[in-house]
């Protein structure tokens, strides 16, 4: 199929290529047989992956137009697109995208564990859900894939628009609004618009939290703890170890129990029990499959270092994920006494010193033992607690280390921020 799908787009025969099976962007991990897609600097490497035994280059610098087995394009990254799109339609397979503010990769990877109970797939790996990296994805696929699950991120109006057009997606999520990427679009009425752009190019239904000022608007299937939800979520009990819940329809009541810790977690959760219910699937082995959820690392992940047990959440923060966050840390029994460790959120634009600000009711009303600030912007949340000792501001995530490493006794770590805030290397070795 990607050898029909690639004559297709180019117009001619591949007589002297008899499949295409892997296609690598990295010029250091061709093997013998691969594609080589030379994306921006690529270019400078068409000669190497050929002589390392690419089949297939495909770049778009025209000095290489009369070499054998290299296919000179406008854009290589434009024509990417336009392969995985028609390889797309050329499959028979289900495509489930995901899009919103937060919880884009948890909800992936529970669709994903879900779905592989029943069929073969893929998903997004990494990071990989912009205008090269979901491409890359869908060229990927094998045939003998039944579904693949697509992240795709945005930082402004259009990216959606194009990463849906080329999914086309079976069923559509939206798992919230939130303030991440107010520097680019201003608004959050802006972010549910471009969000939103998914909507048009799905084709069954769409998912998405009820819950959501914004999204509760959307004719769709929704999720959320609110009673006019479709999916309604309900609390039965919850300790450091599992939560167990029910989710309740017009039509049935089932009790599930996950090892997954936090209420943003059961609205990932519902999502994707909400979709096998409407793809018809075995929900008796859903309910088992709930109790060992496996997440992308750096999602409330559990790091045990001596006496400091880590809850690393510093994949990336919004204010609606770092409140999530800080709520279910709350929420854990007081085993140990524990340390709250935030960084900055980025991309807030205007509004992040607002924002950052807004983040002292849902710390004041615990009892922690610390908390410790890191970076610029965070230091306008620490204004705000000058006269708790207790809340300390820090330049150097080593600082926080050589904190940490003060107590003898037991402590649990939450570790929340933006990526770029590089959170995760305050973990003791």
């Amino acid at each position: 199929m990607k050898k029909k799908s690639l004559e297709l787009l180019i117009n001619e025969n591949l007589d002297n290529i008899d499949s295409i099976e892997n296609i690598v962007m990295d010029s250091r991990k061709i093997s013998k047989g691969d594609v080589f897609l030379a994306i921006r600097g690529g270019n400078d490497f068409v000669e190497e992956t050929l002589e390392k035994g690419a089949k297939l280059v495909i770049c778009d610098d025209k000095k290489y137009k009369d070499i054998k087995d290299v296919i000179v394009v406008e854009d290589t990254v434009s024509f990417m697109q336009k392969w995985a799109k028609k390889y797309l339609e050329l499959l028979d397979i289900f495509v489930v995208g995901i899009t919103g503010s937060n919880g884009k990769t948890s909800t992936k990877d529970v669709v994903f564990d879900y779905l592989s109970l029943f069929k073969n797939g893929k998903k997004t790996e990494g990071n990989y859900n912009n205008h090269i990296g979901l491409p890359f994805t869908v060229l990927n696929i094998s045939e003998k894939d039944e579904f693949v699950v697509l992240e795709m991120g945005m930082s402004g109006f259009g990216e959606i628009d194009l990463l849906s057009d080329i999914a086309k997606p079976n069923i559509g999520i939206i798992t919230n609004i939130g303030d991440s990427h107010l520097e680019f679009m201003k608004t959050r009425e802006n972010i549910f618009k471009a969000k939103s752009e998914i909507v048009s190019h799905t084709k069954e239904a769409m998912i998405v939290n009820g819950d959501d000022v914004f999204l509760k608007t959307l004719d769709a299937i929704k999720i959320g703890f609110n009673e006019d939800n479709d999916y309604v979520i309900k609390v039965l009990e919850s300790n450091s170890e599992h939560i167990e819940f029910q989710i309740k329809t017009k039509n049935s009541c089932d009790k599930l129990k996950t090892n997954l810790l936090g209420k943003h977690n059961l609205l990932n959760i519902t999502t994707a029990f909400a979709l096998i219910d409407k793809v018809g699937f075995d929900k008796d082995l859903i309910i088992k499959k709930t109790e060992d959820l496996k997440l992308t690392k750096m999602r409330f992940e559990k790091i045990q270092r001596g006496n400091v047990l880590y809850i690393n959440d510093a994949y990336n923060a919004s204010p609606i994920s770092m409140t999530f966050a800080i709520e279910t840390f709350k929420e854990l029994p007081k085993e140990s006494k524990k340390i709250v460790v935030l960084g900055d959120m980025l991309e807030l634009g205007e509004k992040s010193k607002e924002l950052h600000e807004g983040l002292y009711d849902v710390l004041s009303t615990n009892d922690f033992e610390k908390i410790y600030l890191y970076g610029p912007e965070m230091k306008n949340l620490y204004e705000k607690f000058l006269d708790k000792k207790n809340v300390i501001h820090f330049t150097e995530k080593e600082e926080i280390k050589k904190e940490i490493e003060k107590f003898s006794e037991p402590v649990s770590v939450l570790l929340k921020g933006s990526r770029g805030m590089r959170l995760e290397n305050i973990i003791k070795e």
